[in-house]
This record gives structure tokens, C-alpha cells and sequence, in this order.
């Protein structure tokens, strides 16, 4: 995983709202009107959160007329799976031992 790209994706999944757009966008591409219509905030202010996910190549930008639709990127989430991984083996093998403790009093 690229240092650079891992702390941008970590910065622009810290945000709440930056984590509900990328579920909004499991769906299929939307556009700014369709993801703002889901925040109690204006428009412009989703679109500064969707440049954070863009600069972090979460998602992506296509202009159709006056429009502009979102699309997601799952190549940053899969290298941070990757890289999360070997903390999942770890923590699973952790539980694994602490049941064994549990099951033994």
C-alpha cells in the first residue's frame, strides 16, 4: 500500500459523512443533488467532502452535461483490507485464546 494513499484514505474515512457517501454509493453513481438530498447540510459543503474522497481516490468524477456523478472506488479499500489483514489474524487468534480461557473456568 502506498504510505501516501493510506493516510489520505484513513483522513477521508475518519469523517462520518464521508463514510455515509461511500455507502450511498455502493449502490451505483449519483450525482451531488442525489447525495446532498441525504445530509442536513447545503450543497456545496457534500461537495467539499466529496473532493476529500476524490483526492483520496475513493471515488470518481464524471461530468455529464451540467452534472456531475460519483462513482466508487474500491481499489483504496481493498489495499487497506489488505493492509488490515494481518491485525485481523492477530485479534482472531486473540478471541480464540480468550474463549479457550472462558471455556477452562
Amino acid at each position: 500500500m502506498n504510505p501516501d494513499l493510506n493516510d489520505d484514505v484513513f483522513a477521508a474515512l475518519a469523517s462520518p459523512v464521508r463514510r455515509a457517501l461511500l455507502t450511498l454509493l455502493l449502490d451505483g453513481p449519483r450525482t451531488v443533488n442525489e447525495l446532498a438530498a441525504h445530509f442536513d447540510m447545503r450543497r456545496p459543503s457534500v461537495s467539499e467532502h466529496l473532493k476529500v474522497l476524490r483526492d483520496a481516490e475513493l471515488v470518481s468524477e464524471r461530468r455529464v452535461g451540467r452534472e456531475r456523478h460519483y462513482s466508487l472506488e474500491a481499489g483504496p479499500l481493498m489495499e487497506l483490507q489488505e493492509w488490515l489483514h494481518p491485525y485481523e489474524r492477530f485479534w482472531r487468534e486473540r478471541m480464540a485464546g480468550l474463549r479457550d480461557v472462558l471455556e477452562d473456568m
